[in-house]
């Protein structure tokens, strides 16, 4: 026994299958001596060019042989990054069109290093639908698993995993890919919405920001924004406090990116890996959900926690395919802290979530537009002892026939968190209709150690052929499935 709080673990069943951090899956970056990021001085980058650009072209043919034979096996495009990487020093090398091919390479890999997405751990999975559903067999389901890797540094990043579900409820993992390749970053449009809606949380919606978005409308470039700044900056002697607010909106639309992945790269090869400041120590906690608008349009979206390495946001993914992607801030009081979720579909005409705006209990949330949320009404406070520190949901709810499922977190003594549930009204999901008064999961014996131990945490679930699927974390170390009959569990919810 872990603790002796009781739980509902007769409707529970747990897979034997685990899925654990492989430090095998590393991806190259570029890597800059002296600016490491624990020193303050000066890149050393100068000298160690002047090195390789000394060296005799055999040592340069010997030495760029062994690092490709040594890791060209571990890459998709080992030559390629060692040239893209050659390219950003070509301020320092002056004789760059007499190099020959070898030693540009070489010095491409000098500047390249491995970095283990999973060496750190592996946890807080969520689980939608497959967009392409071909050849599935007939009562099984395709999947995409969202994973969050962790690696040196603590720095986290968003993969994937697919695999089938059966008519059972059995979770079948497909082999793990060879590669981990991160997305190409690419500008997307601004919406003047989202700029609009966070300088005004940030209490800075004053007559520069009008004089500056006015001019633009609805959506726009980057540079039709940069444009537009230089203007006001210009302007500086009529309007007041310009350059803070310049700044300001320079930092929340460097928040808008998109990441593009070629068609032929395996859907479980991607890795979505911090491409701004706001989230340079990681993506945490994806919470992906497939959402059907009311014209039968699908996408899919998901929030995540933007870490800075000091600040916390949230920002929504959105893509169709897994293969396009756009991350846009989350703005707004309802989503000031982590762990929003976004409903399936709209409820009332609306976009609708669960939110923790303040930072300890459920909340839920209605928005016209799916990246602000302005505000919150109370659904779920913390009353029993296994989530007297704080509550959150574990992904985003499930429609079903009695309403909506909401697998929640609550931790307790010793940090131990453990996952509930609650059932919300269908029309008025601030209603609680149904609660668990025990937890549906908590740690075993097995699943007390790990990087983060006495966890176990989803963010987000599915249910299939009456199945309610929960793949979790499991002490931030490893990723659990357990499955429960979704009857029973309305029926308990219901009692």
């Amino acid at each position: 026994m872990t603790s002796g709080i009781s739980t509902h673990s007769a409707l529970v069943t747990r897979s034997p299958q685990r899925l654990a951090a492989d430090p095998s899956r590393v991806i190259t970056r570029l890597f800059v001596p002296g600016q490491e990021g624990f020193e303050h001085q000066d890149s050393r980058a100068g000298v160690v060019v002047r090195r390789i650009l000394a060296l005799e072209e055999e040592e340069v043919r010997v030495s760029l042989d062994d690092v490709v034979t040594r890791f060209d096996t571990r890459h998709r495009d080992l030559i390629g990054v060692f040239q893209r990487h050659a390219r950003v020093l070509a301020d320092r090398l002056d004789t760059a069109p007499s190099l020959s091919s070898a030693r540009m390479m070489l010095l491409g890999a000098t500047f390249t290093s491995e970095y283990a997405i999973e060496g750190a751990a592996l946890c807080n999975p969520s689980m939608v639908a497959h967009p392409d559903q071909t050849g599935t067999p007939v009562g099984s389901l395709r999947f995409v698993m969202s994973v969050r890797g962790i690696g040196e540094g603590h720095i986290s990043s968003i993969g994937f995993r697919t695999g089938l579900i059966d008519a059972s409820g059995g979770v079948a993992m497909d082999a793990a890919p060879s590669f981990a390749t991160v997305g190409n970053i690419v500008p997307v449009l601004l919406d003047a919405a989202v700029l609009r809606s966070e300088l005004t949380r940030l209490h800075d919606a004053g007559e520069g920001a009008d004089f500056v978005l006015d001019a633009l409308g609805e959506r726009f470039t980057r540079s039709d924004l940069d444009e537009q700044l230089a203007r006001l900056g210009r302007a500086r002697r009529t309007h007041s406090h310009t350059a803070e607010t310049i700044s300001l909106i320079q930092t929340i639309a460097d928040r808008t990116y998109g990441v593009e992945f070629a068609g032929n790269t395996p859907l479980s090869e991607r890795v979505l890996w911090p491409a701004m400041g706001a989230e340079a120590a990681g993506m945490e906690d994806a919470r992906f959900v497939r959402f059907v608008d009311d014209d039968g349009s699908v996408r899919f979206y998901a929030s995540y926690t933007a870490y800075s390495g000091t600040h916390i946001s949230q920002q929504l993914l959105e893509t169709e395919d897994f293969t396009s992607f756009t991350s846009t801030p989350m703005v707004g009081t309802a989503a000031a802290n982590k762990g929003l979720a976004l409903f399936p579909r709209r409820v009332r005409g609306h976009y609708a979530a669960m939110s923790r705006a303040d930072r300890e209990s459920n909340s839920f949330a209605f928005s016209d537009a799916p990246f602000a949320w302005t505000s919150s009404v109370p659904c779920q406070q913390p009353t029993r002892t296994w989530e007297a520190l704080q509550l959150g949901n574990c992904g985003p709810p499930i429609e079903t026939e009695a309403g909506w499922l909401v697998l929640t977190h609550g931790v307790g003594p010793m940090r131990t968190y453990r996952i509930g549930a609650v059932l919300l009204d269908l029309e008025n999901p601030s209603r609680i209709v149904g609660q668990l008064r025990e937890p549906l999961l908590s740690p075993a014996a097995d699943e007390q150690n790990g990087y983060v131990p006495n966890v176990v945490y989803s963010c987000g679930g599915i249910v299939h052929s009456g199945m309610l699927i929960v793949p979790y974390g499991i002490g931030d170390a490893a990723i659990g499935f357990a499955t429960v009959p979704l009857s029973r569990l309305l029926d308990v919810l219901k009692s």
